[in-house]
Parts: structure tokens; sequence; C-alpha cells
């Protein structure tokens, strides 16, 4: 199931695209409205999700770096053990592993993650995310599609 890797490069390729966009032709902390309720607004964040141990002193660089080089390895040994018919749990887990290594990538060079997706309503903003954060988010939402049993085939052999 290895052949699911162009997915897992695929979200890394747009996700630093879009991350060398942003840092290119915006300053740090400005934000743009697009529609209504969604703005790009370009942020760095040197936590986990939902800015998680941000304010941690820097320790948590290599920390979120090492946890995610695991995670990345365990993903691409598991996809590399799935049958031929799990086809949503190998998108799954291509697109969960092209996210963790599109913020790796961020937090080994620059010691941050680059968000800049912000979506809101009125005054209250969900944090802001990347295209790394969509992919990873995906995955998740198509893996327990896949645990419920959607997408399920029999195996042929």
């Amino acid at each position: 199931m290895l052949k699911w890797l162009w997915l897992t490069g695929l979200a890394v390729v747009l996700d630093q695209a879009s991350k060398l966009a942003i840092d290119a032709s915006m300053q740090l902390y400005q934000s743009i409205e697009i529609i209504p309720f969604f703005n790009l607004t370009y942020v760095h964040n040197t936590g986990a999700a939902f800015s998680f141990l941000s304010e941690a002193g820097g320790w948590q660089r290599w920390f979120f770096a090492i946890l995610a080089s695991i995670i990345s390895i365990v993903l691409a040994v598991w996809l590399a053990k799935l049958k031929k018919h799990e086809i949503l749990m190998a998108a799954s887990l291509s697109l969960i592993l092209g996210g963790a290594i599109g913020n790796l990538i961020d937090r080994v060079l620059y010691g941050y993650v680059i968000d800049f997706l912000d979506v809101y309503y009125q005054s209250w903003h969900w944090p802001a995310f990347n295209v790394a954060d969509s992919a990873i988010t995906l995955g998740v939402i198509l893996m327990l599609l896949e645990s419920v049993g959607v997408g399920k085939t029999e195996e042929l052999d």
C-alpha cells in the first residue's frame, strides 16, 4: 500500500507551498478578510494543536519534532502493512502522515509552525491552522468513517 505515498507527498507539497506563499506575501500577525467568517491571518505556533504548550520556553520544539518523527514512522509502517482492499484506511494514513511531515518540517527548520487559516464567528476565532492540520483532520475523519464500516469491501484473496 506504499503506492498511497503520492497522497502524502501531495499534502506535504501543498502545505509547504502555501506556507511559503504566506510567509513571502504577508507580515506576521497580518490578517486579510476573504469572506465574512474566514481570514488569512499569519501566525507562528510554537506549541501543538490549539497552541498547547506554546509558552513552554522552547523545549517543546524538539519534543514535538521527535514525537512527530515517531508518529510518522509508525504511520508509514502501518501503511506498508495494509492489505489491498483497505483503501480508505490507506488514504487516511497517507493524509495524516503528510500533515505530520508538513508540520515537522516547520518545527525543525523554524522552531514553530506557520498557521494562517482563520475561521471565526463574530468575535470568536477558532485557533489558526494550516494545510497540514487540514490533511490530518481529513485523515482522522476518513479513519473514523472506515472504523464504522464506510468503504469496507471484502478481501478478494
